[in-house]
């Protein structure tokens, strides 16, 4: 997959609507997946990080200090540092810019959680164009169009999750092939890759 060094493209903030049908299809609460999808990558984001390496800059619990802004001035609210991001904050903007825009919340469990997680690690274009691979939806574009949303139907599944999964490990050492730099971050993402196949593992 050729993916720039991370995607991040602007995302117009909104609120998905028709959850209560959705809910009723798929037999559980949104809320339930959502809460499901963000416990398993709060636990990789961690704390406030600011790394000379890492693109993304200054960065609290997944959160860069330039969604952040973004955010606050969506909200009418003055800026300020990553660094007191309120948990309320944390869990509004990754509903609203992850989890709605990468359409996570209209697949399976795995599928929601794999792809919720892809959206926070590469910005929601990317986790768009890692599904597309991973499904066969050409073009590899990050726009969620005709094409994507009829294989998607076909493939909402766990096996999709898994290949996702597989499709991010690949990509994580094409990057490292690429620029050298990333390689400090290696193990890191090897991990978070692994350990998220282990986390859908035992769900149906």
């Amino acid at each position: 997959m050729r993916l720039g060094k991370k995607v991040g493209i602007p995302i117009a903030l909104f609120r998905l609507e028709g959850y209560t049908e959705v809910e009723r299809s798929l037999g559980f609460s949104m809320d339930t997946k959502f809460k499901t999808a963000l416990e398993f990558t709060l636990k990789w984001e961690g704390g406030y990080v600011n790394h000379p390496a890492d693109p993304g800059g200054a960065t609290n619990r997944g959160i860069t200090q330039t969604v952040y802004d973004a955010w606050r001035n969506q909200e009418g609210l003055t800026p300020r540092s990553v660094w007191f991001i309120s948990d309320d904050e944390v869990e509004e903007i990754y509903r609203l810019k992850y989890w709605g825009p990468s359409k996570a919340a209209i697949m399976v469990l795995p599928l929601a959680v794999v792809q919720f997680d892809t959206a926070v690690n590469f910005g929601v274009a990317g986790a768009i164009m890692f599904l597309q691979e991973a499904i066969n939806a050409p073009p590899i574009d990050g726009i969620w169009g005709a094409i994507t949303e009829g294989e998607f139907q076909k493939n909402n599944t766990k096996a999709t999750a898994l290949k996702i999964c597989d499709g991010r490990i690949e990509y994580r050492y094409q990057r490292v092939r690429q620029n050298g730099s990333q390689r400090v971050f290696l193990q890191g993402w090897l991990n978070r890759d692994n350990d998220l196949k282990a986390f859908i593992g035992g769900m149906d």
